[in-house]
């Protein structure tokens, strides 16, 4: 199997005792191949591998879908990474919202999406405007966070054009978020896991579909509930 996961909240939350299970369990299992899907660029992913202790990943989806690395290469995985930088306006993406009152860039190194932070006082629906004006999406996640991506460009759709390259069928994947801008690999079909304290939009936009498990347990315990609930990945613990 493949588990596709986010990680702040989700990989890298939950109890001490629920992600030494799931750590220990991935280092063991060979067979489970691990891709991390998450908002976080490659240096800050690559911090955080710094930590012994966390499963290393062999693919990073990372700025929300806009970047997908090899990481024991650390090159890019193409065709894919082409596709999304074709799609990609440009810088000019970042100087037409500082229109956009009440947008806070988040100061981190981005390629194919720019990254705000936003509260109640920001005007989104004229970012949503603008967005649209330049082939680009809007995406909305933790009441906080608001991206800028390439039109159609998302973590579902990234993880499908990796699924492409790998030759892998989807039945194999198991994908696990926790907030809105995971939403995307649920609605692309995936078995899915929405963990225990996800984003309460998360939760009542994927309580209908039957292949998404909204778990009890928070981060690490709720992947571990998805593991053992499906029982096409046969683990059982």
């Amino acid at each position: 199997m493949l588990l596709a996961t986010d990680l702040d909240g989700t990989f890298l939350g939950g109890t001490a005792a629920d992600k030494e299970q799931l750590y220990s369990l991935l280092q063991q299992q060979k067979d489970i191949q691990l891709v991390f899907v998450t908002g976080r660029g490659i240096p800050s992913v690559l911090s955080l591998l710094e930590n012994n202790a966390l499963p290393r990943p062999e693919y990073i989806i990372g700025d929300v879908g806009a970047t997908v690395t090899h990481l024991p290469t650390l090159t890019a995985v193409e065709p894919v990474q082409s596709h999304i930088a074709a799609k990609w306006p440009g810088d000019h993406v970042r100087e037409t919202l500082k229109t956009v009152r009440g947008l806070l860039h988040q100061e981190a190194h981005q390629q194919y999406r720019c990254s705000y932070y936003y509260n109640d006082s920001t005007d989104i629906e004229g970012a949503r405007e603008i967005a649209a004006s330049l082939q680009c999406d809007l995406v909305l996640s933790a009441g906080k966070y608001l991206d800028i991506l390439p039109a159609g460009v998302n973590k579902g759709f990234t993880l499908k054009q990796l699924l492409q390259v790998l030759a892998l069928p989807h039945q194999k994947v198991l994908v696990a978020g926790d907030s809105m801008n995971d939403y995307s690999m649920y609605e692309s079909g995936f078995k899915g896991v929405v963990v225990g304290d996800s984003e309460p939009e998360l939760i009542a936009r994927t309580a209908g579909m039957s292949n998404v498990l909204q778990a009890q347990r928070a981060g690490a315990g709720g992947i571990l509930e998805a593991m053992s609930f499906f029982p096409e990945f046969g683990i059982y613990l």
